[in-house]
């Protein structure tokens, strides 16, 4: 129940971007070297941090989220210098279709096979940190995106704070073209002669994750 609370914070935002503005996609660039393993900190909140998610289609439109299986913030002097995000591809959720509706149940099974992310093969997927950078007053967070086999760099804004102990990291949403990752179902980039039966290629995304107290 805190994950979906929590989540909904986001919902309206990535459903408007949905809906309205050109979705530009995130620049993607080869993965970066990374020197630190952060996770090794262990102290993100699994409980209640999560990755959002929005895919649409022709006439059509689905949201949701997936939680974090581990992961590492690591703040010095108010600053974030690292960080790394384990997420539980075995926990996808989707949010816009009741839970008792079987259509529910038919859309995380369809994203969680083969078609999409072959959970069964990559049940994990990874944002490494590499580099972040204050631009009028908010943060350009470069890290790795590892979706399936493919690990691809790339830059979104992001905004912490620290209150009691806890550190809240939370991305505006960005827009990741999924047929860089090799997520092909209904994609125009892979198949000829959809019509009006594919999916957009582009997936919006956002992170809120929470340090342990």
């Amino acid at each position: 129940m805190k994950k979906i609370v929590l989540s909904l914070v986001l919902v309206a935002s990535v459903l408007t971007a949905c809906k309205g503005e050109k979705k530009e996609k995130v620049e993607v660039k080869e993965a970066v070297k990374v020197e630190v393993n952060v996770a090794e900190l262990n102290n993100v909140d699994t409980a209640v941090s999560v990755l959002n998610w929005a895919g649409t289609k022709p006439g059509g439109a689905h949201n949701g989220t997936v939680a974090l299986k581990s992961g590492g913030l690591l703040v010095e002097n108010g600053k974030l210098t690292n960080g790394e995000f384990v997420i539980d591809m075995s926990t996808i959720v989707c949010l816009d279709i009741p839970v008792d509706n079987e259509g529910n149940a038919k859309l995380v099974g369809h994203l969680s096979n083969e078609d999409f992310f072959d959970v069964a093969t990559y049940p994990t997927s990874s944002f490494v940190i590499t580099k972040v950078e204050e631009l009028e007053g908010k943060l350009a967070v470069t890290g790795n995106l590892q979706i399936k086999d493919v690990t691809k760099s790339i830059t979104i804004p992001a905004t912490i704070s620290t209150e009691n102990g806890v550190t809240v990291f939370t991305s505006e949403t960005f827009n990741v073209d999924r047929a860089d990752f090799n997520v092909k179902y209904g994609s125009k980039k892979f198949f000829e002669g959809l019509k009006d039966k594919f999916i957009d290629d582009i997936m919006t995304f956002s992170f809120v994750v929470k340090t342990k107290a």
